[in-house]
């Protein structure tokens, strides 16, 4: 399976090398099984990927750590919108979370 991933610094301040990595993984379709997203978190080794679903501005985001999914990460979040406002040219996002 193929899905494309982005490695975003969240919080930069002064360039590359800076700032809070997190994951952001783009589904096709709806969400994986819990423990395929969770082996996907384990091998990128950061503090979180964020998962998302849907098209345009409204997507679904999830947040796993390398051993589990949290309720709320704000760097991943970010990163998140980062990603979707860069691919889309959209002047705003909207999530939908657990």
């Amino acid at each position: 399976m193929k899905l494309p991933l982005h490695q975003v610094d969240a919080f930069v301040t002064t360039g590359v090398f800076t700032g809070n990595p997190a994951a952001v993984v783009q589904l096709p379709g709806d969400w994986l099984d819990d423990s395929v997203m969770l082996a996907i978190a384990e091998e990128n080794n950061l503090a979180e990927t964020a998962f998302l679903t849907g098209e345009g501005n409204a997507r679904g985001l999830r947040w796993f750590t390398p051993a589990l999914e949290v309720a709320l990460c704000g760097h991943a979040t970010l990163a998140s919108g980062h990603v979707i406002l860069e691919a889309t040219g959209a002047e705003e996002v909207r999530f939908a979370t657990r």
